[in-house]
């Protein structure tokens, strides 16, 4: 046999080619295939292009980590829930929606528009220095993007306003559209109630042995135990990072020195000007023309220069300010545009410049006043500055010290201790851990990604650590199962009570229920046998503590035939027999009040017309959200 082999090797290497060889290159093209697809699992589709699961991830976790930061005490089981999620990428799906449809539509948003956005916004100027430098660094810290990436956000931003803006307009509907939404808000009915509830039922139900166990039988499905486990855990955190910081006194000074301007209140001017407007993109000639007017105005200002306001009034193309004789706003420097900006603060006060070229056209400015900058010595703000520094040190630290929690994690797969000890990190534990976040879990417990993990397989059933976790907000996390105990059905000997209080509460339901047609029937006969509340006025604004059904079925009941009887049924909370008595009309409200609620209606027209264009746009674009819809966000919906 051997022998044969030896005699036929090449042969044999052919046919091993031929069967082996193949199966490699289709398995590393299918490898290929999935590696070169989409990137990630697609939720979503818009206009043909796809939004993938990690696209997604990333997007929420930047719009949890803004929540945190803007509400410390907010419940993280809240920012992660299925509903939140679902909800982060219809927002996505509606942005390349509308900025889809902006770019179709040609919408862009200029860069003069965008530099005096920049130039008025108080949140921008505050990351310039005395000198009016922009800290970059900080920014990225603080903002956690770029500014490049900001600019780019905020004329999505823009773009998206501009093509709703179109649409939504904020029509005042007519009056007559007004007032019959309005009535239906507004008008009431009075009515008398009887309400028939199951407590009062419940002492009539009697319940055999028989009767709980078929009802055990037939709704076994909801006496379940949940899986849980008992885990510990190890966190890594900001404030974790900086117990391993030491900060210098020279490292405050030389912080402090490149900060100043932001410790206490940058210099400050008030200038007037005269504008000649010309477009940065107008003729040549029609910028010379507009040069040479302004150069004539410097004349005149320089024979007279207590004719500056005068001037100013009479001659300046800068609406928003001539009528105040060319007088501007306190400015910090960076405030305005560069070259303006510039001038303004070489200028000593009372000073004039010669003329000034911006984009905007030519300036003759008169520098008024000068509000110095005040910087209180590092003695008085060295907490602030310590606190800064230590928090910027901290961010590096943090990142050495997660990929350290990341490295020990994974070279002592069976044990947190390694990690714990190196980073000096308490081991906690827990007991009861789900699959998913319970409602009001903290911390690593109330994080989606963190508890999946723990239900990872090999996590579950080797009893291995997980990964290290990031939780946001530079949190990091690192977890394992000690023990799990799996789901069950519950036996009827367990839940035998909890069947029958819930069996008791469905019959004395029905025997309300029950009543409360008998009762109806009655009364409609005879109306003088009824026992009813004293009468209410009840609406939709205001349901005096009634139920909506209630509500709903009296405003439904025929203005023409009233008094009139009707029955509700309550569900779970019995039945209710009503007398509807008389309408009560809308109150007719003063001039100013109609004038405010139908503004308020157009307002509600506009949001109905945008999300109607929306809507449309959404089709057109054959926009679809992949993934389905948690129950609990569509019973809202």
């Amino acid at each position: 046999m051997f022998d044969y082999f030896r005699k036929h090797t090449k042969f044999l290497m052919v046919i091993l080619f031929l069967l082996v060889i193949p199966s490699f290159v289709l398995v590393g093209l299918e490898q290929y295939s999935d590696r070169s697809g989409s990137g990630g699992q697609e939720v979503a589709v818009v206009d043909g292009k796809a939004i993938t699961r990690p696209e997604w991830d990333a997007r929420h976790r930047v719009e949890t980590d803004r929540m945190r930061s803007q509400m410390q005490n907010i419940d993280p089981a809240l920012l992660d829930s299925d509903e939140a999620r679902y909800a982060t990428l219809e927002r996505m799906v509606r942005e390349r929606v509308l900025l889809g449809a902006a770019s179709k539509a040609h919408m862009t948003v200029s860069d003069d528009r965008l530099a005096r956005m920049f130039a008025e916004d108080p949140g921008i100027a505050s990351f310039r220095d005395a000198e009016g430098k922009f800290d970059r660094q900080r920014f990225i810290l603080t903002t956690g993007s770029t500014p490049e990436q900001y600019e780019a956000s905020i004329r999505s931003e823009l773009s998206m306003q501009q093509l709703v803006a179109g649409v939504a307009g904020t029509p005042l509907p007519a009056k007559t559209q007004a007032d019959l939404t309005l009535n239906a808000i507004y008008d009431g009915r009075e009515v008398q109630v009887a309400r028939f509830e199951p407590k009062d039922f419940a002492a009539k139900v009697t319940l055999s042995d028989a009767d709980l166990e078929s009802y055990f039988k037939t709704h076994s499905a909801r006496y379940q135990t949940q899986e849980a486990a008992s885990i510990e855990y190890i966190v890594l955190d900001m404030e974790s990072a900086k117990k391993n910081v030491n900060v210098s006194d020279a490292d405050l000074q030389s912080y402090y020195e490149q900060n100043q301007g932001r410790f206490g209140t940058a210099e400050e001017r008030r200038a007037s000007h005269i504008l000649i407007a010309a477009a940065k993109d107008a003729p040549q000639a029609e910028r010379d023309k507009a040069r040479a007017r302004a150069q004539e105005l410097l004349a005149e200002v320089r024979k007279a220069p207590a004719n500056f306001a005068e001037l100013a009034r009479k001659h300046s193309q800068d609406p928003g300010s001539a009528e105040r004789g060319g007088q501007l706003d306190m400015a910090p420097r960076g405030a305005m545009v560069k070259p303006f900006d510039d001038a303004m603060f070489a200028l000593k006060k009372g000073e004039i410049s010669d003329v000034v070229e911006s984009d905007f056209g030519y300036h003759i400015i008169r520098l008024d006043d000068v509000k110095p900058a005040v910087v209180p010595p590092l003695a008085q703000v060295r907490a602030q500055v310590e606190n800064e520094v230590r928090t910027q040190q901290a961010s590096q630290e943090f990142a050495k010290a997660a990929e350290t929690l990341t490295e020990l994690a994974y070279q002592n797969p069976e044990s947190l201790k390694p990690a714990a000890d190196a980073l000096k990190l308490k081991i906690q534990t827990a007991t009861g851990v789900g699959r998913t976040p319970a409602a009001g879990a903290q911390g690593p417990l109330g994080h989606r990604n963190f508890v999946a993990a723990l239900y990872a397989p090999e996590v579950l059933e080797r009893k291995q650590n997980t990964e290290a976790i990031d939780l946001g907000s530079n949190q990091v996390a690192a977890g394992r199962v000690t023990q799990y105990t799996p789901a069950r059905a519950q036996t009827f000997e367990e839940v035998k009570e909890l069947v029958r209080r819930e069996l008791t509460d469905e019959r004395a339901a029905a025997l309300a229920k029950e009543e409360g047609l008998a009762r109806l029937a009655q009364w409609e006969k005879d109306a003088a046998t009824a026992k009813l509340g004293a009468p209410l006025k009840v609406s939709r604004v205001d349901p005096q503590g009634q139920p909506a059904p209630l509500v709903e079925a009296v405003l439904r009941a025929d203005a023409a035939k009233l008094p009139a009887w009707t029955g509700v049924d309550l569900g779970a909370a019995g039945y209710a027999v009503v007398r509807v008595l008389k309408d009560l009309p809308r109150q007719a409200s003063d001039e100013a009040l109609q004038a405010q609620e139908r503004a308020q209606m157009g307002q509600a027209l506009a949001a109905a017309e945008a999300e109607a264009y929306y809507t449309l746009l959404r089709d057109r674009m054959k926009a679809r959200i992949l993934v389905p819809k948690p129950k609990s966000a569509a019973a809202q919906s």
